[in-house]
């Protein structure tokens, strides 16, 4: 063994331990916050006024004020009187009603990653008094947008223009709008929401597959599967007429050479459908390339089905996905992130409902921790007459295409590459 195939197995091992490491640490996050969850939101009115300096006063001053005449030590218990009257003198900066309105929108609630995300911000004080200075905050996503808000007069307006960082797919909520109140020192901080929370969908990134409904699904009028019907578009051969047969389809022709009646038999069709479905296993992946790459295959895959009029079904390791229409596709996509209790692929594939096993192709978007045996596994639990290909999205890598019996399994490198690889494997 080479050492550059070593340093490349070691690596391949450090990265698997290390996502394994992130999915047992995420759901034990999880798991803690659901079991304490009904105690924070009892204690949530304290703790959303009390800041973490507001915390530290308050501990020393009881501690002080107790140790103070135990230890008979009077400055001690000055100490601890001068940070309960500093507490009080907070509660005097928090209290009370603020008289503003606020209206937030957005230019536009659906972007693409990358492009530009513009809001409004638009405060009134409709009251008959002045209003204070404050800061007006509102969450975006994970982080925050914070405004000094100068003194307004009754009936005056202020309006802001702000961004919205779009780098990363995502769900962001935007808003709600928050007027902050508190004490110079940061002990305590009191919120009072002014609007109501408005949501912005960054779609990932993709791409027209030319050619993708000729390619991967040859049956826009239908492809037959061994099931015969009584009724449908596709002949298959002649029987003798039964008793409720319906008398249209009759051959009257061979009932007169055979003197018996003979309807026709068909093999029932089925519509072109394609499913796709995407890994949320961590460990499935490599980096968070891959699986924004993954999302995106599966992205422009779904459009390209739903823009050719063919039938769209979506799932994840651990969920069904909308795929009603393009817009809610890529909502679905969007919100889609790494779920600590998914399931492997070869779990997903056998719980797949009825409807999706309808789909007369299958595409398996995973990274680079998806074994080839484990998607020889997963096809196992496929409708045979169903086409299943697999697409492995390494980045950087060339691509290529593979074949094993029945099941096709595409290596994709960049999403640019994808028409690429549907052509290859569609040839």
């Amino acid at each position: 063994m080479s050492p550059r195939t070593w340093a490349s197995g070691i690596r391949r091992t450090l990265t698997a331990a290390n996502r394994r490491r992130q999915a047992v640490v995420g759901g034990w996050r999880d798991g803690i916050a659901e079991r304490t969850g009904r105690v924070r939101t009892v204690l949530r009115p304290v703790t959303d006024t009390v800041t973490e300096a507001g915390w530290v006063v308050g501990v020393l001053a009881v501690a002080l004020l107790v140790a103070g005449p135990l230890l008979h030590w009077p400055e001690l218990l000055v100490a601890g009187l001068f940070l309960a009257l500093l507490l009080l003198i907070a509660v005097a900066f928090v209290v009370g009603r603020q008289p503003l309105a606020a209206r937030l929108d957005l230019a536009r609630d659906r972007v693409i990653v990358g492009e530009r995300a513009n809001g409004y911000l638009t405060l009134t004080n409709p009251s008959s008094r002045r209003s204070r200075p404050l800061v007006v905050e509102f969450p975006v996503g994970a982080g925050r947008a914070a405004f000094e808000l100068p003194a307004l007069a009754p009936g005056a307006v202020h309006e802001e223009l702000f961004a919205i960082p779009t780098e990363h797919r995502a769900v962001l909520d935007v808003g709600p709008v928050t007027a902050v109140r508190a004490d110079p020192l940061g002990l305590l901080r009191r919120e009072a929401h002014l609007s109501q929370m408005d949501t912005l969908y960054v779609h990932p990134k993709t791409l027209r597959v030319e050619g993708s409904a000729a390619g991967l699904v040859r049956d826009l009028e239908g492809r037959t599967v061994p099931k015969v019907s009584d009724n449908d578009v596709s002949f298959h051969a002649l029987r003798g007429y039964v008793a409720g047969d319906d008398r249209r389809h009759i051959h009257w022709k061979s009932s007169a050479k055979t003197g018996t009646l003979m309807v026709r038999q068909f093999e029932e069709t089925r519509r072109s459908h394609l499913l796709t479905m995407v890994s949320s296993r961590l460990e499935d992946y490599a980096s968070d390339d891959e699986f924004e790459m993954a999302i995106s295959v599966a992205g422009s895959l779904g459009t390209q089905a739903l823009a050719d009029g063919q039938q769209l079904s979506a799932v994840a390791s651990h969920a069904s996905l909308p795929s009603a229409g393009a817009q809610r596709f890529l909502d679905g996509l969007s919100g889609l992130t790494y779920d600590w209790k998914a399931k492997h692929l070869v779990d997903v594939a056998r719980y797949l409902s009825l409807d999706e096993l309808a789909a007369s192709v299958i595409v398996l978007c995973v990274g680079s921790g998806v074994s080839i045996t484990e998607l020889r596994r997963a096809r196992q639990y496929l409708p045979v007459d169903t086409r299943v290909i697999a697409m492995r999205c390494l980045v950087g890598q060339e691509p290529s295409v593979r074949w094993l019996g029945d099941l096709a399994v595409s290596t994709v490198g960049r999403l640019e590459e994808l028409g690429v690889a549907v052509r290859r494997v569609s040839a």
